[in-house]
């Protein structure tokens, strides 16, 4: 039986990094998407190493086979109300420009193929606030997924 993981490597391994998969997964009721060719690894919530005098968001460190990598904590970058992990939490270990860091999500759900002409750009009304992590909104199925910029998530502003 495959995984998540199996089935996002072997979507990695076979595509086309113009083809529109995501990764979504969920933060409360509302539905996240993250292009997939970021995607590194996805675990369960482990020990985290704080780290003085950093970001609120950014949770610490873990030690995944070897590696130090930062974990932040996508709740506290979105402005939204903290809660306990449990065990559907994850953190989705993604690779920007050879750098890897983790994202603590509450729930991964799936990994969904949405066309470009179903992605709206995000609302342009507030650049300081939520939308500035958005890349768009999407429409899958009958639901709205917010697909998030990977850059500007992890990025210090």
């Amino acid at each position: 039986m495959n995984t998540l993981q199996d089935e996002i490597q072997e979507i990695k391994d076979g595509m086309d990094f113009d083809a529109e998969k995501y990764l979504t997964f969920s933060i409360g009721n509302d539905k996240y998407g993250m292009d997939i060719k970021f995607i590194e690894d996805i675990i369960g919530v482990q020990k985290i190493t704080s780290v003085p005098n950093q970001p609120d968001h950014l949770k610490g460190v873990i030690n995944l086979r070897g590696i130090i990598i930062p974990v932040i904590d996508i709740r506290v970058r979105l402005n939204k109300e903290l809660r306990a992990y449990d065990d559907r939490t994850c953190i989705i270990v993604v690779n920007m420009e050879d750098a890897s860091v983790g994202i603590v999500v509450d729930t991964v759900l799936e990994v969904v193929s949405i066309e470009d002409k179903n992605i709206a750009n995000p609302p342009s009304y507030d650049q300081e606030g939520d939308n500035q992590y958005m890349k768009g909104i999407g429409k899958f199925k009958d639901d709205v997924i917010i697909i998030v910029d990977c850059y500007a998530l992890i990025s210090e502003s």
